[in-house]
């Protein structure tokens, strides 16, 4: 439980998630959490009932080279973080009641689209 609630209070303290407290509205997943080869874990909320309700957008991704003699000649250039790159685009409000994951600590719901989300 110790290595749930570290992951909650990360998840907490930058805005991705927020206590709601208890939810009867929708089905609620309970998170995973995933150990990786490093001896780090990391939390995983059990989205795939979601995903049968969405159509994958089908675009392939552009060449390397094409992309960056495109960003080349721009002006302004954004940047993304990498690290945690799943959580830089927020979820509008209407849409994070479908969002939320139950622990023994109460209901959260996501604020930042979570890790295997689609669309």
């Amino acid at each position: 439980m110790e290595a749930l609630e570290i992951q909650i209070k990360e998840l907490v303290d930058p805005g991705v998630i927020r206590n709601i407290g208890h939810n009867e509205e929708v089905e609620i997943p309970t998170p995973v959490i995933v150990a990786w080869h490093n001896g780090k874990s990391s939390m995983v909320g059990d989205f795939r009932a979601f995903k049968t309700y969405t159509v994958p957008d089908r675009y392939p991704l552009p060449k390397i080279q094409i992309a960056l003699t495109q960003i080349s000649q721009e002006v302004y250039i954004s940047t993304m973080d990498a690290f945690k790159g799943f959580h830089q685009n927020a979820v509008t409000p209407r849409a994070r009641k479908y969002f939320r994951i139950i622990v023994h600590c109460g209901v959260y719901e996501y604020l930042r689209i979570p890790f295997n989300i689609n669309n």
